[in-house]
């Protein structure tokens, strides 16, 4: 049984204000009778799937020397691996599990574009990845056995890091707090804090709610690549007020402002770096995986419709992104999996209700707009009905 909001007695608003991306928190029993959605097994099964992200962190007994494998991996490695010292980390465990993904639900206290990935992770008994840290949230759920988690200071690029390992290993690192987590209990780890997770039984399983976190860098590219691929090849830097200099090597201050005008022109350009960023972030964790539409299985407006009021639900697809933004109009835009549409006001709660409820029922549909959008968003299968 999962419920509904696994922050205790804390309130979400004491949390974000308290605690996101400023320190870490221990929540005892965050999950009450917690049953893992995937068993060690089926985990298994997963790595050895050749569209699952995953892999293989094996460390010696002194703890001292990391090796990394990479799936995905044939049945026979899990009985040649030691008895101790390993684990097996699968990435986007909610892309295929529909139990996993709605783990997921439960942290929607976090604007959901921002949400990346549930990651499982199995170990033996003094299996760990090393100490390290991350430049993202996250949240750490025990979901069986125990797990010995180290937190203490803040670490960057500068931060020295062994260069001997194939995993990112911070050298004579020292723990501030030390937890010992069972099955229910949760740890939140803000970006850059050190951490070192040791398994202190044969059967720990850890489940980790990562979130976005794109670098600068990233938002920078993506923006100006968005951009250019709008423009055309005869939009050019010019200077037709060119004035006679002294010295012909000179780049002036009043070139360097017309260069300044190009950028700000596009940033202040009305939607542009709106659209483009609803777009980045609901881009899907794998495009390659995405689903596409199926030509001969194609819903009309009028099946779809009459599946929904004779008591039918969609559902988001697992590993599908969905956010909306508001314009000052009244309409909103809905970005799918990087795909952006303009909806009109009259089905802005068709809009809201399509991100942010768990399923969509023939109530949250009021236009022909909002009919004819399901339509083509469950034919893309970015949304599935019941079996």
């Amino acid at each position: 049984m999962i419920p509904t909001f696994p922050l205790g007695e804390m309130s979400a608003e004491t949390f974000l204000r308290d605690y996101w991306q400023k320190k870490p928190l221990l929540i005892r029993n965050a999950f009450p009778d917690f049953e893992p959605p995937v068993s060690a097994d089926e985990l298994a099964g997963l790595a050895c799937e050749e569209d699952v992200e995953s892999r293989l962190v094996i460390q010696d007994a002194e703890g001292e020397q990391w090796a990394l494998e990479n799936g995905p991996f044939e049945d026979m490695r899990f009985s040649s691996l030691p008895e101790s010292h390993w684990t097996l980390l699968v990435q986007a465990v909610d892309h295929w599990v529909p139990e996993a993904n709605a783990l997921l639900e439960q942290f929607r206290f976090i604007p959901s574009w921002r949400i990346d990935d549930l990651m499982v992770s199995y170990a033996t008994k003094g299996g760990g990845v090393g100490p390290h840290y991350d430049n993202y949230d996250v949240f750490l759920i025990q979901a069986s056995g125990q797990r010995r988690w180290e937190i203490g200071g803040i670490f960057g690029e500068d931060s020295p890091r062994r260069d001997d390992t194939p995993v990112m290993i911070l050298p004579e690192w020292q723990a501030e707090e030390t937890f010992l987590l069972n099955p229910g209990d949760m740890l939140y780890i803000p970006p850059r804090v050190g951490h070192n997770g040791t398994a202190e039984s044969d059967d720990c399983m850890t489940y980790s709610v990562g979130f976005r976190a794109p670098s600068h860098a990233d938002i920078l590219r993506q923006f100006t690549d968005f951009v250019g691929e709008q423009l055309k090849s005869e939009t050019r830097y010019s200077d037709p007020d060119l004035t006679l200099q002294q010295s012909p090597g000179l780049i002036r201050q009043t070139d360097i402002e017309k260069v300044r005008s190009i950028m700000t022109d596009y940033l202040n350009e009305p939607d542009l770096l709106e659209n483009w960023f609803g777009q980045f972030m609901t881009e899907h964790k794998y495009p390659d995986q995405a689903a596409s539409t199926d030509e001969d299985e194609q819903y009309s407006v009028e099946e779809l419709t009459d599946y929904l009021q004779d008591g039918g639900q969609l559902y988001r697809s697992e590993g599908s992104r969905f956010a909306y933004r508001e314009k000052t109009d009244g309409s909103v835009v809905l970005f799918v999996n990087g795909e952006a549409c303009e909806i009109s006001a009259e089905s802005t709660d068709f809009v809201r209700a399509l991100c942010d409820l768990p399923a969509i029922s023939a109530d949250c549909i009021s236009t022909r707009e909002a009919q004819e959008v399901l339509t083509e968003l469950y034919n893309m299968e970015a949304l599935y009905g019941e079996e």
